[in-house]
């Protein structure tokens, strides 16, 4: 994860940059509405095998341009996360996992360029956990069920854990960069987005007898937002 963390240490410098550079410049406040699609997975430690997850996003945005070439982005999404498990191919089970967040991400926001113009955007993100819809089939089910039933202290199916042992808020690290284009009605973001999640979704703490040591969230995300000015 190397370059993710060099390209958040790239736009925390550069506004200090901006800043040298700056000229007088009237700040600017827009309101925004925008959605698009996510690819989720969770780092599990111990590993779990398993595919990327398809899922929505969407909610409000603004955007507050403190001067030339730098602002503030702060957003209230809602987004569909989880995973999906992948088994071997004579097994007929099937396991996926859907939660359903609020999330709130906070960004320093930085551009080039006049009506078309080039944006990164990095900062914290914050999330609450507001419920799940797993999916299990009764291959599966009964697996599980048998495993158990041959030794109870065995850590089986620890990912299939009851919503109410789930940490309910998250947080972590989001950036992305994109292109703006600046028209008569309004500007439109498209932007590619990568979140790096920092809390867990089972407890992680050995006070606890904890199975696994890491369960963070990993996003890709691709996002249209629009926005309109309001002064």
């Amino acid at each position: 994860m190397k370059p993710f963390f060099l390209f958040l240490i790239f736009v925390t410098m550069c506004p200090a940059y901006v800043h040298a550079q700056k000229e007088s410049f009237r700040h600017e406040l827009y309101l925004g509405i925008g959605g698009g699609v996510l690819s989720s997975s969770i780092d599990f430690v111990p590993t779990v095998p398993q595919s990327f997850m398809m899922g929505v996003q969407g909610g409000l945005s603004a955007k507050y341009v403190t001067e030339k070439h730098l602002g503030l982005i702060a957003e209230i999404n809602y987004a569909q996360r989880g995973w999906s498990e992948e088994f071997a191919p004579e097994k007929d089970f099937l396991y996926n996992r859907t939660l359903n967040y609020l999330e709130i991400p906070f960004m320093t926001h930085i551009y080039f360029g006049n009506n078309v113009r080039f944006i990164v955007n990095a900062g914290p993100q914050i999330s609450i956990l507001l419920n799940d819809d797993p999916v299990m089939n009764q291959a599966l089910a009964d697996d599980v069920a048998a495993r158990k039933s041959a030794d109870p202290d065995a850590p089986v199916g620890v990912q299939y854990g009851p919503f109410s042992e789930m940490n309910r808020v998250d947080y972590g690290l989001i950036g992305g960069i994109g292109m703006e284009l600046k028209t008569g009605i309004g500007d439109f973001d498209l932007e590619g987005r990568y979140y790096f999640g920092l809390g867990d979704i089972f407890t992680s703490r050995r006070s606890q007898n904890a199975y696994f040591s890491r369960s963070a969230h990993r996003l890709i995300e691709a996002k249209l937002t629009y926005y309109l000015k309001i002064r």
